[in-house]
């Protein structure tokens, strides 16, 4: 029997030479067994063929992929990508000109893309489904592509769109009798299928002022909406309001302030998306790259991206770049650290409403003197401007007299591809100190 010591030393030799040969076999695109929380780019609105885009999923995909971000979510109207689904060259060619199929036979080759002429002699081309194509585009630890759909219903004659993000089967719309009753119900439907299938499904609301559909109390007064965007990059979504309806940034405050003060709730967290359509030249300004989530997660994996937006562990631009947000409950301090790029100036707006606003408010009528379904004025109480700073680093010290605070941070220099008349490129923070007024987080 060999002595103790001896067997000892060899179980150490042998474990240690285990290790070292594990070190050279991981690589470093390996994902490590603890990976420390980073920031993921992605976004979780887009349209292709397979609703009314106008281009090929692989395509839009591609694009993604090789422009910076991590994570996408096509979210075509009321489908899934999935099942057998051909497509006429007419269509692809009225949506998108002949360079679409150029550019995808350049891409993928004769060997992917299927043609074929139907029964009728129409030339068609079929779509790919997210099954068939996700082995092309994703990359382990680099990119992910998450199933999604944009729900689209409508209520009282208005557009009302919820995006669900990670998916198994397509929910169809459900109508309401009003706005706040079809949000609803939609939401419900979504949490119906993340329960009974055990998956996490983020829902979120899209573009509150397309056809100024969705108002601030709507959007007070569904408090099972957790989310919704307060950055839209398609041009017909109105995001900047108009003469009789208020910005959508506007829409966000009032509606946190009225949860945390009038139903004792959570705040709405804020997304920044593309809900792009064109992918090409002259057909179409409604493009990718302009709005996007930066995620805060372990893994780039649906559930570590979802459960850190359910934390609030996220945040929205249109283009600049945060290090790090930073929220010491304890303390009540909310740290913002920007990632410098070129010669842009940055100026940090701290935005809240304060205990004890005046709650006083009127609703907005046309010239004859009939109320407009708009979003009510307030005082100058709601969502005020608490502090002001410029600069890479920002810290606001929190009173403990906020309902909430958020904020956001714009750059000097225009949008490369503005949305809007007058676009600057920015963040947005999630709201915090706001827990001590709900009666349940």
């Amino acid at each position: 029997m060999g002595s103790p010591l001896r067997a000892g030393t060899q179980f150490w030799l042998l474990l240690v030479g285990s290790l070292l040969a594990w070190q050279r076999t991981v690589g470093a695109d390996d994902i490590p067994p603890d990976p420390a929380p980073r920031w993921w780019k992605g976004n979780l609105h887009t349209h292709s063929f397979w609703s009314d885009g106008d281009d090929f999923p692989e395509m839009i995909a591609e694009w993604y992929r090789t422009h910076g971000y991590h994570f996408l979510a096509l979210s075509d109207h009321n489908v899934l990508a999935e099942g057998l689904r051909w497509l006429s060259l007419a269509e692809v060619e009225k949506r998108a000109g002949p360079q679409a199929m150029h550019k995808y036979l350049e891409r993928f080759g004769p060997h992917w893309v299927e043609l074929r002429t139907n029964a009728e002699g129409v030339p068609e081309v079929r779509l790919k489904p997210l099954s068939e194509y996700r082995a092309l585009v994703e990359e382990r630890g680099r990119f992910l592509m998450i199933p999604s759909e944009e729900i689209s219903a409508r209520a009282e004659g208005l557009p009302v769109h919820l995006n669900a993000t990670n998916i198994e089967q397509v929910i169809m719309p459900l109508a309401g009798a009003t706005v706040r009753e079809t949000i609803e119900a939609n939401v419900r439907a979504v949490e119906d299928q993340a329960r009974r299938r055990g998956r996490e499904i983020l829902v979120h609301l899209n573009h509150p002022n397309f056809g100024f559909a969705i108002t601030a109390e709507d959007l007070a007064a569904v408090l099972c909406e957790r989310f919704f965007e307060v950055y839209n990059g398609h041009k017909s979504v109105a995001q900047l309001g108009d003469g009789q309806h208020a910005a959508v940034e506007y829409l966000w405050d009032v509606a946190n302030t009225l949860r945390v003060a009038q139903f004792a709730a959570p705040p709405l967290f804020g997304l920044a998306t593309d809900d792009s359509h064109d992918y090409h030249e002259g057909k179409g300004d409604n493009r990718p790259g302009r709005g996007w989530v930066m995620v805060r997660a372990r893994h780039l994996t649906p559930e570590s991206l979802i459960r850190a937006m359910r934390q609030g562990d996220f945040y929205a631009s249109t283009g600049v770049t945060l290090q790090a947000v930073r929220y010491d409950r304890e303390q009540g301090v909310l740290e913002i650290e920007i990632d410098p790029a070129g010669n842009q100036q940055y100026h940090t707006q701290f935005i809240g409403t304060l205990v004890g606003f005046d709650p006083d408010s009127r609703p907005v009528v046309d010239a004859s003197g009939q109320p407009v379904r708009a979003t009510r004025r307030y005082s100058a109480d709601v969502g005020r401007v608490l502090a002001e700073v410029e600069g890479l680093h920002a810290t606001y010290q929190l009173t403990g007299n906020e309902l909430y605070v958020r904020a956001v941070v714009t750059a000097s220099q225009p949008h490369p591809d503005p949305s809007h008349e007058g676009q600057k490129q920015q963040a947005w923070t999630q709201p915090v100190g706001w827990e001590r007024h709900v009666s349940a987080e």
